[in-house]
């Protein structure tokens, strides 16, 4: 499993091509792999592990459903690929500003909120496992936005609760950690 993961990582990399992470000089490809990670304590199924892989994908590159589902039938029999393009389907936004610029970002963020609640359970496992290894990384990094976005994911995993309830207790305690560490720097 592990040969057919590297291909996927390599897949999604170049998908990604040179996006970089918002706030560090590292390739992209750094937050799947620690989504993935996070996700294989949790899951060994493979077209789960696959998606935390591709979860931003179709939301911020190039690449077609038709692309990935190509290049996983290389890899994987029909059932497996058709699983996990169903949860990347399921991870990807689409409540954006391009497809609702006349929406603020809070209503939109809202009715993905909404909409992420609905979702597989596998599908929120790895959701769990994004928002925690976003919420790492924004506190450090732009400590200004990070109370409003960790506000936002408080809020999706409020009302996501089908995934994996150990990752997701996690997810919660770095967001809830971050809102007080960030509550905290206010008052001083």
């Amino acid at each position: 499993m592990e040969d057919l993961l590297n291909d996927i990582i390599a897949f999604t990399d170049k998908a990604h091509g040179k996006q970089t992470r918002k706030y560090t000089p590292e390739r992209y490809i750094v937050h799947p792999v620690r989504v993935l990670n996070l996700c294989r304590d949790y899951s060994s199924d493979l077209p789960v592990l696959a998606a935390a892989i591709l979860h931003d994908v179709l939301e911020d590159t190039t690449t077609t459903e038709a692309d990935i589902h190509n290049f996983l039938l290389t890899l994987m029999p029909l059932h497996a690929v058709n699983k996990t393009l169903q949860l990347v389907e399921e991870l990807t936004d689409i409540y954006t500003r391009e497809h609702y610029p006349q929406w603020n970002r809070s209503k939109r963020r809202s009715m993905e909120a909404e909409r992420l609640a609905r979702i597989s359970g596998e599908a929120q496992t790895i959701k769990y496992a994004d928002i925690l290894d976003n919420s790492r990384e924004i506190i450090p990094h732009d400590p200004d936005f990070a109370f409003r976005f960790l506000k936002e994911c408080r809020n999706i995993l409020l009302l996501m609760q089908k995934g994996d309830p150990t990752l997701r207790k996690k997810a919660f305690e770095v967001v809830n950690n971050g809102l007080q560490e960030l509550d905290t720097r206010k008052r001083k």
